[in-house]
């Protein structure tokens, strides 16, 4: 189940059996070392013999043997197949724009592996092994990440190091692809048949960038019941509203266990026990938490569900089927990128329905005849603006953010000449994901100051929970209680490096046991 494995604890992944998305955050974006299994190793030497059998057969084969897209009836000749490789890595690096970041970049070779160790792909064991070296020794390919439609261009890019050309990092340094080989003592690969299609085709990067994204919004709605509860307490609100009797009557599995979120983190809080009964009902942004963030939650898992398949399938064309008397190329379109871009435009609303109830939140906190506490959080609001802007910044990523929720997957523009009549567009509802769940841990960090702020005008006789205090006495190390107007841009970014790595669930799951 999501969130039982500790990203930062994982050292090492052995690839060659299923991949969890907490182990490939951790290879991703943490560094955790890759290593081939021995199944892993003896799938992809059994495929690629296959692949050098038929070629000296002279089989026609999709990508192999003949040309790509529109030009799949033309014949390659056995003597042009390491050219046509070659040619294909070459031709479709043709993204543009700012690069993918590092993790990004990372993700995406690490797909490429899994996808090539289930077996089906034919590309040969001294290639992954390259990329199995960019990983562990810190070798990032440069890839523009502007202008796909589901795979191709950015994956060629990455792709161009191997043959000694592009553009690569090494400690955070830009340089050749032929440069950033020689310093890490690897020699450029010669791609042989179907190599260079294998590596840029397919859900790799689509998969990649979703994985990611899907891992950080999973984590922003944990921290969201976090501080959506922080919020009720401070603004005394009733935890009437999260009573599981009440959410028993309708049993959707990520509301119920939302409100006991809710209730695991006020449970020990005098603030909560003393005004249970201060008012008969709170506003829809607060009593409403486990009913949007529940169905939100549950957009999340079913693409999670979806994410984690595609992380452990074969997404080539053709496929090497390696049954029967002599096996099979088999072409198809496994490659299309639907399943992962439709559940990450759902993704999309999900997290920006989390956003729009912080907002709500953040502005009962900050106006004055809501919150019963002075205007804005300020001590003598008019000559201080206090916390009066960062909503206004809440209001512009939140209208970012409605605009990104706007499906990708719906759109198709033919390409290739009408052979790909049909395009997913899976890379693009990845890509503005990315966007997406960046503004929301800025959304939810404006609330978070908020909340800390407010805690200065609570009664001092009464305690706050141990989970509160827990997240107060962390914030307050490096972000200031404002008794005037100060420069707040960097305690934002504080609060949301607060979310985004991990540590705010972390400190509040060390009080009460682990959030659903």
């Amino acid at each position: 189940m999501f969130g039982e494995i500790n990203v930062n604890k994982i050292n090492k992944f052995i690839l060659g059996s299923r991949i969890s998305i907490e182990e490939f955050i951790a290879v991703a974006r943490y560094g955790a070392k890759v290593e081939f299994s021995e199944d892993y190793i003896a799938r992809v030497i059994k495929s690629r013999r296959l692949v050098e059998k038929w070629t000296d057969e002279d089989r026609i084969m999709y990508g192999i043997t003949t040309g790509f897209g529109a030009m799949c009836t033309q014949v390659i000749s056995a003597d042009e197949t390491a050219k046509l490789q070659r040619n294909i890595v070459l031709s479709h690096s043709t993204s543009v724009g700012e690069p993918l970041s590092i993790e990004e970049v990372r993700a995406t070779m690490l797909m490429v592996l899994q996808n090539v160790g289930q077996g089906y792909s034919g590309a040969r064991l001294e290639t992954m092994e390259m990329y199995r070296q960019f990983l562990n020794l810190g070798i990032t390919p440069f890839a523009p990440k502007e202008g796909s439609v589901g795979y191709l261009s950015p994956e060629a890019h990455i792709a161009l190091v191997l043959i000694g050309e592009g553009k690569a990092y090494i400690n955070g340094q830009l340089m050749s692809g032929k440069e950033a080989l020689e310093r890490a003592g690897l020699m450029p690969t010669i791609l042989s048949s179907k190599e260079g299609l294998v590596l840029v085709s397919g859900t790799t990067g689509v998969t990649a960038i979703g994985a990611l994204v899907l891992y950080d919004m999973l984590q922003a709605s944990k921290a969201a019941d976090i501080i959506g509860a922080m919020t009720l307490e401070v603004l005394k609100g009733t935890t009437k509203a999260f009573d599981d009797r009440l959410m028993s009557v309708r049993p959707h599995e990520d509301q119920r266990s939302t409100a006991d979120n809710v209730r695991k983190l006020l449970r020990d809080s005098e603030i909560a026990k003393h005004f249970k009964e201060h008012r008969l009902q709170d506003a829809l942004s607060i009593r409403c938490i486990p009913q949007l963030h529940g169905a939100a939650k549950k957009t999340l898992r079913d693409a999670l569900k979806t994410i984690e398949i595609e992380m452990n399938s074969c997404c080539d064309n053709p496929i090497i089927w390696p049954e029967g008397d002599d096996g099979e190329a088999m072409s198809g379109c496994n490659a299309d990128s639907s399943y992962v871009g439709i559940e990450m435009d759902s993704a999309c609303i999900a997290a920006t329905m989390i956003a729009k109830m912080s907002e709500r939140r953040n502005n009962r906190l900050v106006d004055g005849s809501l919150s019963g506490y002075p205007w804005f959080l300020i001590k003598k609001p008019g000559l201080n603006s206090g916390l009066m802007i960062p909503q206004y910044t809440q209001a512009g990523l939140l209208n970012d953010m409605k605009i990104l929720s706007h499906p990708a997957t719906v759109d198709g523009i033919p390409t290739c000449g009408n052979q790909e009549d049909y395009v997913a567009m899976g890379y693009n509802a990845s890509k503005k994901a990315r966007q997406v769940v960046d503004k929301l841990e800025f959304i939810l960090a404006i609330e978070l100051l908020s909340v800390f702020q407010a805690y200065q005008y609570m009664d001092d006789n009464l305690l706050q929970g141990s989970a509160s205090k827990a997240v107060l006495d962390e914030i307050a190390q490096t972000v200031p209680i404002m008794e005037e107007d100060i420069f707040i841009y960097p305690h934002i970014n504080t609060l949301r490096d607060l979310l985004h790595s991990g540590r705010l669930i972390e400190l509040v799951e060390e009080k009460i046991g682990r959030l659903v």
